[in-house]
């Protein structure tokens, strides 16, 4: 009785079999930490043997893990990138929305990254990383119309994304809750409470207020924020 033939082998170009490896990777990076991912791992889920994965990266894992990385942070890249049409803090959704769908299919690869605390872990990673966060900042710049900020709306756009990664890990760690629209909503109100605050005593940041305000509909995002704090200031005014 003659067997079943097993499927051809087919030959994959240079490229086309280094983008096999690093997806495999990708996929074992984003859901377990890297210390966690060997190159056997990574063989196996390719379907190729653990030279073949040395031929391409011939400096392992650390190789291959950058180079993921990499790809990874071009991804979340993109998520940043909205048209500059409409309301910005419904923009401001759009991209969060992106961002957090991000977060969710990498989890335990986003925690690891941001957290530092990888073994594989080098200054050139963490340039890939702060690469990501100034992209991050530039774009929200953009849409502020503060493409050159003065050092008080810089430092608050750079706090602000400093929370959203910390809110990010913490939203992980708690199983995903809340619900990503109510976290949404919450960073985009966080923004906007900094924006206020920073508006106070900046002269520069009361201006891109003032311009924003002027592009905001009545039911998006500030105008739900006002609502629900003009009656909690109000109440705490009596206190003062």
């Amino acid at each position: 009785m003659t067997s079943a033939a097993s499927p051809a082998y087919r030959r994959l170009g240079v490229e086309e079999r280094r983008r096999q490896l690093l997806d495999a990777a990708q996929t074992l990076f984003a859901h377990r930490p890297p210390e966690e991912v060997s190159l056997d791992d990574v063989a196996e889920a390719a379907g190729v043997s653990r030279p073949l994965v040395y031929r391409y990266f011939p400096g392992g894992k650390q190789q291959l893990y950058e180079a993921a990385l990499r790809s990874s942070a071009d991804a979340l890249e993109r998520c940043f990138t909205e048209p500059p049409e409409g309301p910005p803090t419904e923009r401001l959704s759009r991209v969060l929305d992106r961002y957090l769908a991000f977060v969710d299919e990498h989890d335990a690869g986003f925690a690891a990254l941001l957290r530092g605390g990888s073994v594989a872990g080098t200054s050139r990673t963490s340039a890939i990383v702060d690469e990501v966060r100034r992209a991050a900042a530039a774009e929200i710049l953009f849409h502020l119309g503060a493409e050159r900020p003065g050092p008080r709306l810089g430092m608050m756009v750079r706090t602000w994304i400093a929370a959203v990664e910390a809110a990010s890990l913490i939203w992980v760690d708690e199983g995903k809750r809340p619900d990503p629209a109510e976290l949404r909503d919450w960073l985009v109100d966080h923004l906007v409470a900094l924006l206020a605050a920073t508006a106070a005593g900046d002269a520069e940041t009361a201006d891109v207020v003032t311009r924003l305000l002027g592009r905001e509909r009545p039911g998006g995002p500030v105008g739900r924020l006002t609502r629900n704090v003009i009656p909690v200031i109000g109440e705490a005014a009596h206190l003062l």
